[in-house]
């Protein structure tokens, strides 16, 4: 039954980390269990500290302002001494897109594949991190020592060239952290999971197996990124004006079949936008992505091709709002002016909490003209996450005796760990752990055990941390019921008014120039309040402010049934 996942956890979560007598191993995830994105996740035994992946989420609709949303990493700077490095399974943003801001609190080494760390470089670079950074080349397949763990990255199929999983070999036994991951038997770069790997550590034994959720609700297989290919080829064959492919940048394989595709009808590949044009820069450098000569061209030649001979890569499949694609949707980009007879291609799925700004995307394509092919039509796009089946592959292959679903939303996790039970791993060895619960395995067996601080972070421009829940709360009310400032200048002796009281409004009303409107009603009723106040003898500024906050909290509610922010300013003279 579902609970036997998780016995307990709601109480055992408020008792406090205590490190247990003799060898343990301790797995907490820090972000990516019961969300989508903030990836990561800390090994921890006697010794050493091993963190996986430093992710980060983009902001909901709701957290208003906030640029970024990062993991809090107050238990690893406690225990800076143990931590050995951090290790990166692929260059996706909800896996490296916080390494900059973890380095700046912990400059400790830095692995992964020689095209995660390529696309790591550009973030470092542009938060002035790279001179300091020390990052070494992992090739998949190769076994190094961190602290005093082996650690394997074995090659997986992902969406970015470069993905592996990693085993951890600790004291206690061998622990595989998949990182995002599929079975694709024929991927485009001819590098598929490395079975061979998996099955090898399932024979010698797995002590604990955490893996990718995403998919977990999804029956059978994921489709082969070659699928993608033919719907191309068709797409391709059937255009007579100028093609627009919108994709993440980093999805090197997604970019290679559209120079594949281009290359066969006589069209010209155009990446724009500047994270397309690195990231196609950096895998072409590292022979991730070929292309044939004279193919490529530069925005600024397009208009020199006939627009049956064009194709354009560009960002923006997330509806991003400084991204190419919406600028172009807004007729809002120099470069390149959509219109009738274009076709656009967005081939990407939404990440949650994105779906409103990409159909605001869609819609401003429509309007222009523009046919879109989006969604599920004509499978121009297919998953980077292996569904049920493959999931259910790795559990077999991996033979693990305890199970931890990550990456994915709860109801994600709870139905991989169902998966979990279907191949014969007992409930009481599948855990079922939200973002700061504690996975402590003993020689005596394992269980949640407490947990940490594992609040989001967020970033506001410059500011990292400094935006917290009661800031976005004022900003959510600002944004609902707007904002009044009452100014009023009180004699500091006796507090009578002497000026005022002035009322400015923002976002909640005008009032009619006739000064009948509500805000001429707001100074009157501020006014009587102030009276009322120098009458019951109140003198300090304090109280005065109170007195006016509440009197017109009431008497604007009652007006109006709207609640909005109240800001008294009183001058004392």
């Amino acid at each position: 039954m579902l609970h036997e996942f998780f016995p307990a956890v709601h109480d055992e979560q408020r008792q406090p980390l205590v490190d247990p007598r003799g060898p343990f191993l301790r797995v907490i995830p820090l972000g990516g269990c019961g969300e989508i994105g903030r990836n990561t996740t800390i090994y921890e035994t006697p010794d050493d500290i091993l963190t996986i992946d430093a992710g980060v989420q983009f902001p909901e609709e709701e957290m208003l302002g906030v640029d970024l949303v990062i993991n809090d990493l107050t238990y690893l700077l406690e225990r800076r001494a143990k931590v050995r490095g951090l290790l990166l399974t692929h260059a996706h943003e909800d896996h490296i897109g916080g390494v900059p801001f973890f380095l700046a609190q912990l400059n400790v080494p830095v692995y992964g594949t020689d095209v995660t760390l390529a696309l790591l470089r550009g973030k470092l670079r542009e938060h002035k991190l790279l001179d300091q950074a020390d990052l070494r080349v992992v090739a998949p397949g190769e076994t190094i020592r961190v602290g005093g763990v082996d650690v394997e990255f074995i090659a997986v199929t992902h969406s970015v060239s470069g993905s592996c999983c990693i085993a951890l070999r600790t004291p206690l036994g061998t622990v595989i952290h998949t990182g995002d991951f599929k079975f694709d038997q024929t991927p485009i770069d001819g590098r598929p999971t490395d079975m061979a790997a998996l099955a090898a550590h399932g024979r010698e034994g797995v002590l604990l197996l955490a893996s990718d959720s995403t998919n977990a609700e999804l029956p059978g297989h994921t489709l082969s990124e070659r699928v993608v290919g033919e719907t191309f080829n068709d797409i391709f064959a059937q255009c007579a004006g100028r093609i627009i492919i919108t994709m993440f940048a980093s999805n090197v394989p997604r970019l290679q079949q559209t120079v594949d595709a281009a290359s066969r009808y006589g069209r010209k590949v155009c990446f724009v936008g500047r994270s397309m044009q690195n990231v196609s820069a950096i895998a072409l450098e590292h022979g991730y992505l070929q292309i044939p000569p004279g193919v490529q061209i530069r925005d600024h030649e397009l208009e020199q091709y006939p627009d049956d001979r064009v194709v354009i890569c560009t960002t923006g499949s997330q509806g991003e709002p400084m991204s190419a694609l919406v600028r172009m949707a807004a007729n809002d980009y120099r470069r390149v002016k959509l219109k009738r007879g274009d076709t656009v291609i967005i081939s990407a799925t939404p990440i949650p909490g994105n779906e409103r700004s990409i159909g605001r995307t869609i819609n401003n394509l429509f309007k222009l003209g523009v046919e879109v092919i989006y969604g599920q039509q004509r499978l121009a796009h297919v998953s980077g996450h292996g569904r049920q089946e493959e999931l259910l592959l790795m559990l077999n292959l991996t033979r693990p005796r305890y199970f931890l679903p990550v990456h994915g939303e709860y109801r994600m996790l709870v139905q991989h760990a169902r998966l979990a039970e279907r191949v014969g791993i007992s409930p009481s060895n599948i855990f079922v752990a939200e973002n700061g619960h504690a996975l402590e395995i003993t020689s005596d067996g394992a269980r949640l055990q407490g947990s940490i601080s594992a609040a989001p972070v967020y970033v506001d421009g410059l500011g990292v941390g400094d935006v917290g829940n009661v800031v976005l709360r004022d900003r959510r009310h600002l944004s609902a019921d707007g904002m009044i400032v009452v100014t009023v200048t009180v004699d500091s002796e006796d507090g009578k008014v002497l000026a005022g009281p002035d009322i400015t409004s923002r976002g909640f009303t005008h009032g009619p120039a006739d000064g009948d409107g509500v805000l001429e009603e707001v100074r009157r009723e501020a006014a009587a309040i102030m009276e009322r106040g120098a009458q019951a003898g109140l003198t300090e500024w304090t109280a005065i402010r109170d007195h006016v906050h509440k009197g017109l909290q009431k008497f604007i509610y009652d007006r109006t049934k709207r609640r909005p922010m109240i800001v008294p300013v009183i001058m004392e003279v």
